[in-house]
């Protein structure tokens, strides 16, 4: 959620290659986060053995933990960098921009937005996650608050949605707690109703994440939030099962007892759910048809809207340099 303190379209953001940038860093700066689980406790191989970590946190507990800091500064993230700061201003300095460590990582950059930039323009339909996300990004106002919740879906959309502002992003957090995506549209949409009205709150859910939430849509329209929330749906958590399949394998018996339990039922149109209390669903298949309705959902000032949106059912991310979660060697 520290996605825009640095805009995405800063010349020093190296996001696209921010897994060899961690990997191969000597000295890391950790301002407020946490090596966590997140951050693969911040050690080998995600990191070298002999980075050094200066820490900047304001709880006191938190330093140190995992791994013991070449430097640790307890304060306020705020207060301590504008300390730091004014510090490096007595005596000006560069990293020069043609050294071999920033040649690597514009290598590994262009490497990463290439493949990116492949999975999003291809034709096929149904469409995968990274062609959504390629023609949601190209109309989304720059000054927009997102709200992502999911699986593939928020874990895609950190990646290919920029953020250019600070504290305009929300998603499940360290704890990956699902079912927050709407109450953070609600909030994020009372705030900018009353402080900025012409600021658009955009909600981006997985159909599973949507799921844990899903009657929060009442809520919206009953307070009149022109929340616009996109449904990413491929039928299932991470990978689901077209509507051809699922009715081959009703043939087998019980879905209890032959459905994958990631599997939801396909084609679901969530989309009407919004229509029920008076908001505008669209549902879409198409990037054309992604586009025009975003368009309409953008002009629309005073009422919400639900764009469900149809993806392959097995969809699926690029190939991550490190795997998120523990594996046994059994």
């Amino acid at each position: 959620m520290g996605k825009g303190v640095v805009s995405d379209n800063h010349p020093y953001c190296v996001a696209a290659a921010r897994s060899r940038a961690l990997q191969y860093a000597d000295v890391i700066v950790l301002l407020g986060a946490r090596l966590n689980w997140i951050l693969h406790f911040g050690l080998p191989p995600r990191f070298q053995p002999d980075v050094k970590v200066i820490q900047v946190d304001i709880f006191a507990e938190e330093l140190g933990n995992n791994v013991k800091p070449a430097a640790a500064l307890l304060g306020d993230v705020k207060a301590v960098t504008d300390q730091l700061l004014h510090e490096f201003n007595k005596k000006l300095w560069r990293y020069p921009s043609d050294t071999d460590w920033w040649k690597d990582l514009r290598v590994k950059m262009q490497s990463n937005v290439a493949i990116s930039k492949a999975l999003s323009l291809e034709k096929q339909l149904p469409m995968n996650y990274y062609t959504v996300f390629h023609y949601v990004r190209e109309i989304l106002p720059k000054d927009c608050i997102l709200i992502s919740e999911g699986a593939n879906t928020m874990d895609i959309g950190r990646t290919m949605l920029p953020n250019y502002l600070p504290r305009h992003r929300l998603d499940a957090g360290t704890f990956g707690t699902m079912g927050v995506g709407l109450g953070f549209a609600i909030a994020a949409a009372i705030v900018a109703k009353t402080y900025n009205p012409a600021q658009r709150v955009i909600c981006i859910e997985g159909d599973s994440a949507f799921g844990f939430s899903g009657m929060e849509v009442e809520t919206i329209c009953r307070q009149n939030l022109p929340i616009i929330i996109i449904i990413i749906n491929n039928n299932g958590i991470y990978t689901g099962l077209d509507s051809n399949t699922w009715k081959d394998m009703l043939k087998l018996g019980e879905p209890s007892t032959y459905a994958p339990p990631v599997a939801l039922l396909p084609d679901a149109r969530y989309e009407q759910i919004m229509s029920a209390f008076g908001g505008k669903g669209y549902f879409v298949q198409t990037p054309e048809e992604l586009q025009a309705a975003l368009k309409i959902s953008l002009a629309e000032k005073l009422v919400p809207s639900l764009l469900n949106v149809m993806i392959n059912p097995q969809s699926d991310r690029k190939k991550q340099d490190f795997q998120w979660l523990t594996r046994s060697n059994m």
